[in-house]
């Protein structure tokens, strides 16, 4: 994916270097990535490390965040996700004036290590997040540097760009009113149907994530060869039966709370196939068209 000479997104603060500790905030795409990441390391469960890991380090500290000490690969992460961020604001900009409506866009936050938000404080562990409490996008990135090393998406912007317009996908179901409608359900539901409410709520994720990338190829016409396939690569490798089949050798699919690999990559590619946003994953009454 091409970015060169693109606008960055001033919608940004940058709190590398600053901390702070308390519980985890709403997890999506990079808290399934991270914490299978760090089970893999451990041999303990994908699906709860992430928030295991979110629940320690509780001592609060504030730092004066200094840019000469980011490396050169950390600054052009930086920029990139700021100019991924302003494509998604121009091309979800498009769509709700289409659909009649205003756009309001979201803030992203770089971190390092911890971070609070407004639905409490995370760490790195959890990998990037969209928290509705005060719609900004929180990524720390060297989430990035470490699913470049384990899932091999160096040099693909597109692999990246997946990640933070999956989380924009969160705000867009948020301004929609999806978000409020699926937790409302979550909450009169079992544990198994809320999971099953998850794994709708990621999968239109991974839907918006597609019909961003089918506005911004017609905008801008930056897709490169083989970048769709990479993103469907990624997809693959965070499907729910496909971590945890690796971390413990089966699927148990009533714990499901992101879909399956097949599942993830067949929405992705629909929202970037048909860019149309007419089509919805959420209806919490069937389970079975996914």
């Amino acid at each position: 994916m091409r970015l060169d000479g693109r606008r960055e997104s001033s919608n940004v603060e940058d709190r590398r270097g600053m901390s702070g500790g308390a519980k985890a905030g709403i997890g999506g795409i990079g808290a399934v990535i991270v914490a299978a990441l760090f089970a893999w390391m451990s041999g303990g469960d994908p699906l709860s490390a992430g928030l295991q890991a979110a629940q320690e380090q509780m001592t609060a500290r504030t730092e004066t965040v200094d840019e000469g000490t980011f490396t050169e690969e950390e600054q052009a992460l930086a920029s990139d996700c700021k100019k991924i961020l302003a494509s998604t604001e121009d091309v979800w900009s498009k769509v709700f004036e289409e659909m009649g409506a205003t756009y309001e866009s979201p803030t992203l936050v770089l971190f390092s290590n911890q971070v609070n938000s407004a639905c409490g404080a995370a760490s790195a562990a959890v990998g990037p997040f969209y928290c509705s409490g005060d719609q900004k996008l929180y990524v720390d990135l060297s989430f990035f540097t470490e699913m470049k090393r384990q899932l091999g998406v160096e040099g693909n912007t597109f692999a990246y760009a997946y990640v933070i317009a999956h989380e924009i996908g969160h705000h867009i179901e948020y301004l929609t009113g999806t978000l409020s409608k699926a937790h409302s359900a979550m909450n009169q539901s079992s544990k198994v149907d809320a999971n099953r409410i998850s794994v709708r709520l990621e999968l239109l994720a991974d839907y918006y994530a597609g019909v961003w990338a089918h506005y911004e190829e017609q905008m801008n016409h930056s897709m490169e060869y083989g970048d769709l396939e990479k993103g469907l690569e990624l997809a693959k490798a965070i499907g729910d039966d496909w971590l945890q089949k690796k971390a413990q050798g089966r699927a148990t699919p009533e714990s499901f709370t992101h879909g399956t690999s097949d599942q993830r990559k067949r929405w992705l590619k629909r929202g970037f196939e048909t860019g149309d946003m007419r089509t919805s994953t959420f209806n919490v009454q069937n389970y079975n068209d996914l």
